[in-house]
C-alpha cells in the first residue's frame, strides 16, 4: 500500500536520472565522438575531423605501448583477484573465528583504504628506495650483501603491484566479513554436532554461502583494476623504466595531458570501456550467482 501511489517516486528518480545523463552519459557521448575529431589538448576546440576519422583506432593497434598497457592491465587484474579477493577472504574467515580483538583487525585491515593513493604511492617509492630503502635495508639486517633495484624494468610491475593490492584488500575484506556475519551461527553449530570439523564447515558451508558476495568482489576488483591511476603514475611516471609498466589508464591520462594529443587519449578511453564491459560479462558468465 506504501508503493501504491508511484507518483512521488517520479520526484525522486528524475534528478538522479538528469544527474546521470548530464556527467557520465552525455560526456562518454561526446568521448566517443571526439575519438574522431583533432583536439589539441584539453579543453581546446576541435580542429575537425581526422583523415581518415579513425586513424586513431588504426594507431592504436599499432601503437607497441597500448599492447604493453593491455598486457599489465591484464595481470593487475589477474593480481587483484587472486591476492587481493583471496587474502580478504583468508583474513574475513580468520577474524570471523575470533571473539576478542575482532573489532581491532577490521579497523587495521580496514585502515590503507582511506589513505590517499597518491599518499601511498610516495610512501612505497620511499619503501623500495634502492639506497636506504626499508626493504634494502631489512634484506641488509638478515646478511643479504649488494642492494636490490626494485624498480628495474624485470621488477617494476611487482613493485607496482604490491601496494595497489595492499590497500584494497581491507576493502574486499569488509564485504566478506559482513557476509559471513549473514550466515546463521546455527548452521555451524549443527555441522559440529554431525561430525564436521573447521575445514568441512568452510568448505561445505562457509565458501557456498558466501558464493554471491565472492560474486560481487570479483566483479568490482575486475573492473576495479582498470580504473587504478594515482598509486602507479606516482611511482612510475610515464611508464618507467623503458614504457614497461604502462596501465591503460596512465597511458590514456598520458595522451591526453602531458602530450596534448587528446583524441587519441579519448579513444584510449573508449578501449578501457570495451574491456571493462567484456571483462564483466566473462566474470559474469564464469561466477554466476546462485540462489539458496
Amino acid at each position: 500500500m506504501i508503493y501504491k501511489n508511484k507518483k512521488p517516486l517520479v520526484l525522486f528518480l528524475v534528478p538522479a536520472f538528469a544527474f546521470m545523463v548530464v556527467f557520465l552519459h552525455y560526456p562518454f557521448v561526446m568521448n566517443i565522438f571526439n575519438s574522431f575529431q583533432k583536439i589539441g589538448g584539453l579543453a581546446a576546440p576541435s580542429k575537425g575531423w581526422l583523415d581518415p576519422w579513425y586513424s586513431n583506432y588504426t594507431e592504436m593497434f599499432q601503437d607497441k605501448n597500448v599492447w604493453i598497457a593491455l598486457k599489465n592491465t591484464l595481470l593487475l587484474m589477474a593480481a587483484t583477484l587472486i591476492f587481493e579477493v583471496g587474502i580478504a577472504l583468508v583474513l574475513a574467515i580468520l577474524v570471523d573465528q575470533i571473539r576478542i580483538g575482532a573489532k581491532f583487525f577490521r579497523i587495521v585491515y580496514f585502515f590503507p583504504i582511506v589513505i590517499s593513493a597518491t599518499a601511498l604511492g610516495l610512501l612505497f617509492n620511499l619503501i623500495f628506495l634502492m639506497d636506504k630503502g626499508m626493504v634494502n635495508q631489512f634484506m641488509e639486517l638478515f646478511g643479504y650483501e649488494g642492494l636490490i633495484d626494485w624498480k628495474a624494468e624485470n621488477r617494476a610491475l611487482v613493485t607496482m603491484f604490491i601496494p595497489v593490492i595492499w590497500q584494497y584488500v581491507g576493502f574486499y575484506f569488509v564485504i566478506l566479513l559482513t557476509g559471513l556475519n549473514n550466515i546463521p551461527a546455527d548452521l555451524y553449530e549443527v555441522a559440529s554436532i554431525d561430525g564436521a570439523n573447521r575445514w568441512q564447515r568452510i568448505r561445505y558451508l562457509t565458501l557456498p554461502l558466501l558464493h554471491n558476495v565472492l560474486c560481487t568482489c570479483v566483479i568490482l576488483a575486475t573492473t576495479g583494476a582498470l580504473k587504478v591511476f594515482d598509486l602507479p603514475w606516482i611511482m612510475f611516471p610515464k611508464g618507467m623504466p623503458q614504457n614497461a609498466t604502462w596501465l591503460t589508464s596512465t597511458y590514456m591520462y598520458y595522451h591526453s595531458v602531458e602530450t596534448r594529443n587528446t583524441d587519441y587519449g579519448c579513444a584510449l578511453a573508449v578501449l578501457i570501456v570495451a574491456l571493462g564491459i567484456v571483462a564483466a560479462r566473462v566474470v559474469n558468465a564464469i561466477f554466476k550467482e546462485k540462489d539458496y
